[in-house]
């Protein structure tokens, strides 16, 4: 399937004439599309080196090889996808099907989605407890956080909220799920042991919490907030905001390179926002590196530090698309 392609000598110029600091395109991924159409989460799965990427308003799961940069598999049955979640241990990815309000459970090894689980409204972003076998997933206007036993595939609880749920994320050092409450401005906190709401904390200035990424070295979540365009940094052991950092505006998705310790975030204003972590409490924006317009999602490779950023279109023109960048000015 040829899908890999390397990007022309103009485009590669112009990111150097807009004095691009942070980043690099240096491939892009054709996708069988339609084009045009939303996309939404990525992840990696680093056993088999795959990029796995939900095409929200195709319906479609992406399968890309990061080794080649070449699609594997483009999985249908999974309509309106927007989160996704691998577990390693099983080879299988969960995704969160807003448009039948289902989590559909797809085993990599045969490329195809074996199983449903119902939910209330609208799926979104997800996160895998491994200790405890368990997938939380946040059923947005549904208000509840669903928990899935992997080793079932059943749902075991739905835990109930007065707010829309935005991005979960589980710490390995606390062994706890933290959860953004974003009608309520609320940072929570889920002991998966009993899954119970162990704590409740503000998140300050930060306005409509959804997206969610972790350093956990250094005990740091980074909020994005959504209604007021800022990213929140907040201290996982005092439990405060401790910096706010401006966003371009429309900020969804951040992720954080914990070796390059560089925050990345996918604002569809037409921007990636790009912070440096200096030290555990100092932070600075570095650019808002320039993409096309309606970039929502973004995926960090940790191993390399590429990023990959999907596109529904390209200077006003629908297309389906994954970019490829590497990470320049490397600290």
């Amino acid at each position: 399937m040829r899908s890999f392609r390397i990007l022309p000598l103009a485009m590669l110029l112009l990111a150097a004439q807009l004095g691009a600091q942070t980043l690099k395109p240096v491939a892009t991924i054709n996708l069988p599309g339609p084009a045009g159409k939303r996309f939404d989460y990525l992840t990696i799965d680093y056993q088999d080196h795959y990029l796995l990427s939900a095409h929200l308003g195709a319906g479609i799961l992406y399968v890309i090889d990061l080794r080649t940069n070449r699609l594997l598999k483009a999985i249908a049955n999974v309509p309106g996808v927007e989160g996704v979640e691998y577990v390693p241990e099983l080879h299988k990815v969960y995704t969160s099907d807003w448009l039948e309000n289902k989590i559909g459970v797809i085993d990599l090894r045969q490329f195809k989605v074996i199983k449903k689980i119902p939910t209330r409204d609208k799926p979104d972003g997800s996160a895998y407890a491994p200790p405890f076998h368990k997938l939380y997933v946040s059923d947005e206007r549904g208000k509840t956080e669903a928990v899935i036993d992997v080793r079932t595939d059943a749902a075991v609880k739905n835990l109930a909220f007065d707010s829309e749920t935005g991005m979960p994320q589980y710490d390995p050092v606390a062994r706890k799920v933290y959860l953004n409450l974003q009608d309520q401005n609320i940072f929570a906190v889920v002991d998966p042991e009993s899954d119970q709401v162990v704590a409740r904390y503000p998140v300050g200035r930060c306005r409509g919490n959804h997206g969610m990424a972790l350093d956990v070295e250094h005990r740091r979540a980074f909020l994005s907030c959504e209604e007021n365009d800022l990213l929140t940094v907040f201290d996982l052991e005092k439990h405060v905001p401790i910096a706010y950092l401006a966003l371009a505006g429309g900020g969804d998705v951040v992720k954080y390179d914990p070796g390059l310790r560089r925050i990345y975030e996918a604002c569809y204003s037409g921007a990636i926002s790009v912070f440096q972590e200096e030290d555990a409490d100092h932070f600075r924006k570095l650019e808002d590196f320039p993409v096309q317009k309606k970039v929502h999602s973004l995926a960090v490779d940790t191993e390399t530090h590429r990023v990959y950023a999907p596109e529904q279109e390209e200077n006003g023109k629908p297309v389906a698309k994954m970019v490829v960048y590497e990470a320049v000015g490397r600290r």
